[in-house]
């Protein structure tokens, strides 16, 4: 299918072809008729792709803060490939999509196949979407009109935190898409209105829909304005519509304001205050989160829990309907709103239109205006690399070269392990993921085959050796067993499993793998172990005699408690999703089982935590994984103590030595913490040069203990 890309490195954008997108639980797959492009959100994304290194650094400098402290305690190498890893991503454009269902999620009531709707999908033509960013459109509005939904809910919601009341007086401060529906709903909700911009052809819709208008091109003073506007009382209240870098429409709204009045910042500006200016006033500033509650609470939009009507009267999808209700008796019209109509396949002349001098307001894509017929899209889950060969030409894997592919394409697997695979001498056959858009990144700039949203394919594909799973933590033990079951050798990013449940299948799947006679090799990502700074830590403690003991200290840093790592569901929390990666660290070094575990926790949370362990040679070990701490600090140091002697291991960057002979200090250029060398030896293991990277019964061990320490930690 097709669909909107735009590049962060540059700005450019291009119509892809990439796989139709995975229907997921509580979401809708919907086949696009017509989106809208957001004059002001897409033309600042292009402005920023566009601008160079230090002129986006100058945009996001909390970013920049963050970039900084990777450099600092990662090194400088490992920061840039980072840096230039997250620009190579391209982005998803678009957020205002009309279509019809043509697949129903599980879990998902209201609608059915057939049904037209609007919401907030990509400029695709085929999106999954969230139920409750999803409303169904009247009959007697058209797609066209439906494609200004979203961004009559962004009007609509700045409109409400105002509370306007009948015959008060508002300000709407800037007219572009989202100014004009908003004078249309300020005037629909019985305000007089004065709309304020430099275009004459905006103000003269401004005014055809009855607002009073300034024309700052001509000169006239806004606050002038205003003051004859309101009778020389002071407007209620100014709505803050446009885009600029300028603080001035906030101090222009206060001056503008009465006592008592009301600001909602819906656009975006400049945000320096003056005290003054509201304190004198008792003014209230407040700034609108896109399309009203819900927004970005992970808990209504992806998994579908809608708050109750009678205490939260207007979500997201509420404000969608009263805008589709509002273009149904027409007291919404966006018919004089539509300046451009363009077939889905000249979307990049869009682009062009927005980001150019041309005049434009509402630029709408048409998806039925195709140069070819098109196939039933929700058919087609994969698409051939266009670099690559033919799959006929590629004949049976040799055990030689290993042909894996990877069901997960998100930042960890793009950014590090992906790499770390072909760099180990990988044949790079599919990769997988729900959206399609990371997949075809991924193979398109480390050379697979095929990218797809269909995960069967890969399993039951015969020129697919080994499988490398990198999707979120509570699917890893199902897509073990099932990879197993289909025959392939498997690589799970951590963690095996979430639940002890879990963990049971896999063994399972393993035994039944082996009584079939297939010798499975089976790898969890536990790479610390492979790092060289590891490596000759081990050689190292060789002729150590005794115990070992080892302190672990993990600066992980604080994750919003929201974040899917944090659900217990999902991510299974920290000391499964994260912790067991230094369990199986000690447990390497060790070199002998964990026989007592425990953990302390501070607070209700996991997040910062002491894991004591024995082990049966007589090692003991501590690992501290807080969460408390700076990210100016190292986030990993490993401290051991063996036979008089003392190794300080720094963030896998350095190894220092105490009271060891002929050693003192190993360093690197870089950090590494031994990702290639875990691929490759995985890759040695399936292709028959070695035997398995970890011993798949420590492999189980691991993961059980951390299993029971989690358990223990709650």
């Amino acid at each position: 299918m097709r669909q909107v890309l735009q590049s962060l490195k540059d700005g450019s954008t291009e119509v892809a072809s990439v796989p139709c997108p995975a229907l997921r639980p509580g979401c809708l797959l919907i086949r696009s008729t017509h989106s809208l492009l957001s004059a002001g959100t897409e033309r600042m994304l292009i402005g920023f792709g566009k601008a160079n290194l230090i002129d986006k650094a100058r945009q996001q400098p909390d970013k920049v803060r963050m970039v900084l402290a990777k450099a600092k305690t990662d090194g400088l190498a490992a920061t840039v490939a980072a840096v230039r890893s997250k620009l190579d991503l391209p982005i998803p454009m678009g957020y205002a999509n009309v279509g019809v269902v043509v697949g129903i999620g599980a879990g998902v009531t209201g609608f059915k196949v057939g049904d037209r709707v609007a919401s907030n999908g990509k400029h695709a033509e085929m999106v999954v979407v969230p139920a409750n960013l999803c409303a169904l459109v009247p009959p007697s509005v058209s797609d066209e009109a439906a494609c200004f939904t979203v961004l009559g809910a962004i009007a609509l919601q700045g409109i409400r935190l105002a509370s306007p009341t009948l015959g008060e007086y508002v300000v709407v401060t800037g007219l572009g898409l989202i100014g004009l529906l908003a004078v249309q709903l300020l005037r629909a909700h019985g305000c007089k209105v004065l709309g304020i911009d430099f275009d004459r052809e905006k103000l003269a819709l401004a005014r055809a829909f009855g607002a009073d208008v300034v024309d700052l091109s001509a000169g006239e003073d806004p606050l002038n304005a205003a003051e004859r506007f309101s009778r020389g009382r002071g407007v209620d209240a100014v709505i803050i519509t446009a885009s600029t870098k300028s603080s001035e429409p906030v101090h222009q709204a206060a001056v503008m304001c009465r006592k008592r009045g009301r600001i909602v910042l819906v656009g975006v500006t400049g945000l320096e205050l003056s005290r003054a200016d509201f304190y004198e006033k008792e003014l209230t500033f407040q700034v609108s989160c896109s399309y009203g509650p819900g927004r970005y609470d992970p808990n209504y939009e992806e998994k579908g829990q809608d708050y109750p009507f009678g205490f939260v009267r207007w979500t997201e999808q509420r404000n969608f309907e009263a805008v589709l209700d509002m273009l149904s008796d027409q007291r919404l019209d966006v018919s004089g709103l539509v300046s451009h109509r363009l077939p889905i396949q000249d979307a990049t002349k869009a682009y062009d239109v927005i980001g150019g001098s041309e005049a434009s307001l509402g630029v709408v894509l048409d998806y039925s205006r195709t140069e070819d017929a098109r196939i039933d899209l929700a058919d087609a889950p994969t698409v051939q690399i266009a670099t690559q060969r033919a799959q006929a030409e590629l004949g049976r894997p040799s055990p030689d070269t290993p042909r894996v592919s990877f069901i997960g394409a998100g930042n960890y697997a793009v950014s590090v392990l992906i790499p770390a695979f072909r760099a180990a001498g990988a044949m790079l056959r599919a990769v997988a993921c729900r959206d399609g858009v990371s997949g075809v990144h991924a193979a398109r700039k480390f050379g697979f085959e095929t990218a797809t949203t269909d995960m069967s394919t890969i399993l039951s594909d015969d020129l697919t050796h080994a499988v490398a799973i990198t999707t979120r933590h509570d699917t890893h033990a199902g897509l073990v067993c099932q990879a197993l079951e289909a025959g392939k050798h498997v690589f799970v990013e951590k963690p095996l499993a979430i639940s002890r449940a879990d963990l049971d299948l896999v063994q399972a799947a393993y035994h039944a793998a082996c009584d079939r006679g297939s010798s499975p090799v089976v790898t969890v990502g536990f790479n610390r172990r492979f790092s060289p700074l590891i490596v000759k830590l081990q050689e190292l403690l060789a002729p150590a005699q005794g115990g070992r003991a080892f302190v672990m200290t993990v600066n992980a840093g604080a994750i919003p408690a929201e974040h899917w790592t944090q659900d217990r569901k999902v991510g299974g929390g920290r000391i499964i999703g994260e912790a067991c990666h230094f369990i199986d660290l000690l447990r390497h070094l060790a070199g002998a089982r964990i026989v007592e575990y425990s953990v302390v926790v501070m607070g209700e949370s996991s997040d910062t935590a002491t894991i004591s362990l024995k082990f049966e040679n007589g090692s003991i070990g501590t690992i501290h994984y807080f969460a408390n701490g700076t990210k100016s600090f190292p986030k990993e140091r490993l401290e051991v103590f063996a036979a008089g002697r003392v190794f300080q291991l720094d963030n896998f960057r350095k190894l220092t030595a105490f009271g060891c002979p002929g050693f003192r200090r190993m360093s690197l250029w870089r950090q590494d913490k031994g990702q290639k060398a875990c691929a490759l030896a995985f890759l040695e293991a399936v292709a028959g040069r070695r035997g398995a990277p970890i011993p798949v019964e420590e492999l189980f061990e691991v993961a059980r203990v951390t299993l029971e320490l989690a358990q223990a930690g709650r």
